[in-house]
């Protein structure tokens, strides 16, 4: 069984990139808690502002700690998208 993702399933514990975005701004004392995750932000047309995180994390376990941060900040998800490794190194 391989530990690596093979282009048609997506195991439990296999990297893997996501791109993930949220209501809201993340503030700069925060974002020590997504790791290696780039942080970008952009404004609707109504002003609010979305969040977009995109990095690779080492397993399930690891992203359902970025998703409980995002929760603990009460910044609501608004996307979860896995990227394969074409898309994520973008």
């Amino acid at each position: 069984m391989s530990d690596v993702y093979d282009g048609k399933h997506l195991k439990i514990f296999t990297p893997a990139t996501y791109h993930i975005e949220v209501e809201g701004e993340i503030r700069k004392s925060r974002f020590d808690r997504f790791g290696a995750m780039r942080l970008t932000t952009r404004t609707r047309k109504d002003k609010s502002l979305v969040t977009i995180l995109v990095g690779r994390v080492r397993d399930q376990a690891e992203l359902s700690g970025v998703l409980n941060s995002l929760y603990d900040n009460h910044l609501p998800i608004l996307s979860v998208k896995f990227l394969d490794d074409e898309e994520g190194n973008q």
